[in-house]
């Protein structure tokens, strides 16, 4: 049953990266990394700055 509980837990993983799931969470830990002590956007300014460049710069994507 572990193997199972395993297998879940990755495949929930693996979907939830590719919907953008953790996209937040890895943009906070790079900041904190890479620019310690400066201001780290909260979560609705970091997506309305993703869609923005998105539509700025739609590039290859399917719509």
């Amino acid at each position: 049953m572990g193997r199972v509980v395993a297998v879940a837990h990755q495949i929930r993983w693996y979907v939830g990266s590719l919907m953008g799931d953790n996209h937040y969470a890895r943009y906070v830990e790079h900041r904190r990394r890479t620019h310690p002590g400066e201001p780290v956007l909260s979560e609705r300014e970091y997506w309305r700055m993703r869609h923005a460049a998105a539509d700025a710069n739609p590039g290859a994507r399917c719509c």
